[in-house]
């Protein structure tokens, strides 16, 4: 998406965080929503830093990369490639910590952010839409520690949305 494109409903639905949304929804929510860019090789967030945001890819793809414990600090183990309609950062909206991961764009990437004060805007315009995204966000991050639950025990989960092998 590029500055000259308009955010459409249509869009913002192939994201699991908006399920649910109505057009009429849509509307209240997109002045919170702001498009980003980042060139190949650029960092959308650091592990350790603080981020305050939610990403949604709409073209391009992004690698999430962790430090290996007791290696060289520059040392990092792909742990995925997401691309277009996937989403990364919703830990941080949450947990308020530090990054867990690095992700650094793959090639030049477009995103949809939506940041924790945004959030923080829909909750005092529309309290049944701010619930409704903090209901997608639980259920998008139970979904992915079923995933790792799987592959810890050894099994190869049948949809393996955001983990890489």
């Amino acid at each position: 998406m590029t500055e000259g494109e308009s955010l459409n409903f249509e869009h913002l639905k192939q994201y699991s965080f908006f399920g649910g949304i109505t057009r009429e929804t849509f509307e209240t929510i997109r002045p919170f929503i702001h498009v980003e860019h980042y060139a190949e090789g650029d960092h959308v967030i650091e592990e350790g830093t603080v981020n305050d945001r939610v990403y949604f890819i709409c073209s391009g793809s992004v690698e999430v990369l962790k430090h290996i414990a007791g290696k060289d600090p520059d040392e990092c183990r792909r742990i995925t490639v997401m691309g277009t309609g996937e989403t990364f950062g919703e830990m941080e909206l949450i947990d308020v910590q530090p990054c867990a991961a690095t992700v650094r764009a793959c090639e030049n990437t477009s995103t949809l952010t939506l940041s924790n004060h945004d959030l923080y805007g829909v909750s005092k315009t529309d309290l049944k839409t701010y619930t409704l995204l903090i209901m997608n966000l639980a259920r998008e991050l139970s979904r992915r520690i079923r995933t790792m639950d799987k592959m810890i025990g050894g099994e190869r989960p049948s949809s393996q949305i955001g983990i890489s092998d």
